[in-house]
């Protein structure tokens, strides 16, 4: 296969599972090794694209950023309970990503993790819907501080490839009593230091590494994230909304086990 075809269709495996609780890291590594590419080889390139899926957010959510940053100038109570929460939320993954790093980039190279990840985290989303009691909050600025950490920590699960870092951030604000939407749109606002913190550390830590044509290729990859991220957040709420989160489950679990069966049959 072209390796421009090849970055295309991670762009858009990209796109369609950064924000849906499916894991677009565990994805990644899937379809590079079905493709019959090491996934090791291209782990840089799969945080790498993670750009094009933040400006998705920051795109369709323009007016939030634009009324919290007017806000926080003007001293609004909601605009600064917002980006606290944001902020400390992000916190637990600054300080596990940077202590562990290592360890994390060794896992990103092993599909059987992400097929065991999957399967699990498909059961703990149904567990998480038939038992949780989301209440509405108010949206992100109405989830407390107390929350706003659990989640953060809750976030950090996702290190491990096939977890899901939406997954894990939504199911860990709805296990705490957030309704749906806010617990979905807390994920994406938090998505955006999350992944851009995880882009600039890996891109610094192998800029020797990174030539002028894996730049090319990071910016095709970015772009298609973009475009299809764009389309899936939208329909993703409409999904939540009227079916919530267990269609996801039972993918995760039929994938994951499909994906298990082939690595050990290969």
């Amino acid at each position: 296969m072209p390796i421009l075809l090849l970055v295309i269709l991670l762009g858009v495996v990209e796109g369609v599972t950064e924000y849906l609780p499916v894991s677009s890291t565990g994805h990644l590594i899937l379809a590079t090794e079905l493709l019959g590419y090491p996934a090791d080889k291209w782990a840089l390139f799969n945080i790498a694209i993670q750009p094009g899926a933040i400006l998705a957010i920051v795109l369709l959510y323009w007016r939030t950023f634009v009324d919290v940053i007017v806000g926080l100038f003007h001293g609004s109570p909601s605009a600064w309970a917002f980006t606290r929460n944001l902020l400390v939320a992000f916190v637990p993954a600054v300080v596990l990503g940077l202590a562990f790093g290592d360890e994390i980039e060794l896992m990103l190279g092993n599909a059987v993790i992400v097929a065991w990840a999957l399967i699990l985290g498909g059961f703990a989303i149904l567990a998480v819907e038939h038992f949780a009691r989301p209440k509405e909050a108010g949206g992100v600025a109405g989830v407390s501080l107390k929350q706003s950490v659990a989640i953060g920590v809750a976030q950090c699960l996702a290190m491990i490839p096939g977890v899901s870092r939406s997954g894990a951030t939504i199911l860990g604000a709805m296990s705490l009593g957030v309704d749906r939407k806010t617990a979905a749109e807390f994920s994406f606002f938090l998505a955006v230091p999350t992944l851009a913190g995880a882009t600039t550390l890996q891109m610094f830590k192998h800029r020797s590494e990174i030539t002028a044509d894996q730049l090319g290729y990071i910016a095709i990859g970015s772009l298609v994230s973009f475009v299809v991220a764009v389309v899936v957040v939208k329909a993703f709420m409409a999904i939540i909304t009227r079916f919530g989160f267990a269609p996801f489950a039972w993918y995760r679990i039929v994938a994951g086990a499909v994906a298990l069966v082939w690595l050990t049959l290969r």
